[in-house]
């Protein structure tokens, strides 16, 4: 298998007099967009916890309690709404774990979008089966932040990524 070394970076607008792209502005080009939708995604998960962990608190989307299911409002004291003050201050650090630290708080989000994908498939079966297969398709995306957020952070050292994603 041959691999390619690139002394330097290579600016991902540069195009060749004949119009005919070599590998090395593709794997720049890919970067880039890599890089960009990090960018994307970490600021998805940044914002989305922030937002569903204050909202556990006022209930103005959706009244969250009815969404626990019962075995897990069985072996949690207290009632649920004070559950869901739990749950909202655990979504909003992570939320600020994705925020500040991409590598870890991926993980942690990616981890709670299952436990709450598990606690939908549980509650009033088959009620929330949607919105659970929603939960999982966003564990996906945690997940694919993680994995670039472990690509973005030393490219971006090594300076083999621009500063700026756009």
């Amino acid at each position: 298998m041959a691999t390619v070394t690139i002394e330097t970076p290579i600016d991902p607008h540069a195009r060749k007099t004949t119009g005919v792209r070599s590998p090395a502005v593709e794997v720049s080009a890919v970067s880039t967009a890599a890089h960009q939708v990090f960018w994307i995604l970490r600021i998805g998960f940044a914002v989305a916890p922030i937002l569903a962990g204050i909202d556990k608190f006022f209930n103005w989307s959706v009244q969250w309690p009815n969404y626990l299911a019962g075995w897990i409002n069985d072996i949690m004291p207290g009632t649920g709404q004070e559950f869901m003050y739990v749950i909202g201050g655990v979504e909003i650090l992570a939320g600020l774990a994705v925020l500040f630290a991409p590598r870890v708080g991926a993980l942690f989000v990616a981890a709670w979008l299952a436990a709450i994908t598990v606690n939908l498939l549980t509650a009033n079966p088959p009620e929330f089966y949607d919105i659970a297969l929603r939960d999982f398709g966003l564990m996906l995306g945690a997940l694919a932040l993680w994995r670039l957020a472990l690509a973005v952070a030393p490219a971006r050292r090594d300076r083999t990524l621009p500063s700026r994603p756009w």
